[in-house]
């Protein structure tokens, strides 16, 4: 049971960002001129879209899980603090506590990695 609730939480806490990352796809002059919005050169889009597709992928079949897990901790603490830092609007107010709630997730898997359902799974020994 442990397994199936860990596959489900790293599925769920990364769906946020592979849904994010084709919107960004699909949209991409708006994304590129949103992000230039906030200062930041609108090429930075497509770093940003391979790390939205690539890590939560990795974090799902738990390859690499904890360190894709770290990498996108930072990533959601970055966006976090460029992109939803004005508090005086209820959104963005709760947009920043969102990406930090995700960075928190994100800490619990590189703290304490992945269950049995995973490519990196543990091998475990027997002695003969």
């Amino acid at each position: 049971m442990a397994n199936v609730i860990d596959l489900i939480g790293r599925i769920f806490i990364s769906a946020l960002f592979l849904i994010s990352a084709f919107n960004k796809i699909f949209n991409l002059e708006g994304s590129m001129s949103w992000m230039e919005g906030f200062g930041l050169p609108g090429f930075l889009i497509y770093p940003a879209i391979v790390i939205e597709i690539v890590l939560p992928v990795l974090v799902i079949v738990g390859y690499q899980a904890r360190i894709a897990a770290g990498i996108l901790s930072i990533f959601c603490l970055m966006t976090a603090f460029i992109f939803h830092f004005d508090f005086s609007n209820q959104m963005q107010l709760v947009s920043f506590l969102k990406n930090i709630g995700l960075a928190g997730g994100f800490l619990f898997i590189v703290a304490n990695g992945t269950k049995d359902w995973a490519v990196d799974k543990e091998k475990k020994y027997v002695r003969l």
